[in-house]
């Protein structure tokens, strides 16, 4: 099994992302993984219902694949690789979890969390639906998600992105020490 230290370290993964970026300025294309959800929902037929869906499919194809050779890689990953089965926690998270009804350092997905149990729960079912929708508001309002503007956006200097990747990061912030720990024990109560 790996660990974390058999990982790929930052000094390969950051150049080859760099590259990646790079080749995609050179070809005049963008790199954004929602711009994938609006094809998608265009080759269902989406158009007849909204203009933001009438777009030119055939520029897109590259994306697609992207998305799809991410799925691939990671689930190559998961497969070939593996993951931690033990993860180090600070001991204050641990703490916090633990408070919650949350086994801390048992992987990257605890079992009351993304168990079979917490699926059947209306509760998670909700939340999910929720986050999903407010994650697919604020990906359009903002002009794109959190990959098309913290990689792509800032590597070619848009001060639009920088504005997007704060508001990200403030929101992420807020969502973890303000909202996720009043969610947590009654995410791991009703999954239970």
């Amino acid at each position: 099994m790996t660990t974390l230290d058999q990982l790929w370290p930052w000094y390969v993964a950051g150049p080859l992302i760099a590259m990646v970026m790079l080749s995609l300025v050179y070809l005049g294309k963008s790199f954004g993984l929602s711009q994938n959800l609006q094809t998608m929902c265009s080759l269902g037929g989406a158009a007849r219902w909204s203009d933001y869906f009438k777009i030119e499919r055939s520029s897109r194809w590259w994306n697609l694949v992207f998305a799809f050779g991410i799925l691939a890689g990671a689930t190559l990953a998961s497969e070939f690789i593996g993951l931690p089965t033990v993860i180090d926690l600070s001991p204050s998270t641990a703490s916090s979890l633990a408070g919650a009804g949350i086994s801390p350092g048992d992987g990257l997905m605890p079992e009351e969390l993304f168990g079979r149990k917490s699926w059947q729960s209306p509760l998670t079912m909700l939340l999910l639906l929720g986050g999903g929708l407010l994650i697919g508001f604020g990906a359009r309002y903002a002009g794109g998600c959190t990959s098309g503007h913290a990689i792509m956006g800032l590597s070619n200097l848009q001060w639009p992105s920088l504005v997007a990747v704060i508001g990200f990061f403030i929101g992420g912030l807020i969502v973890t020490h303000l909202v996720l720990p009043s969610l947590l024990p009654i995410i791991s109560d009703a999954a239970l």
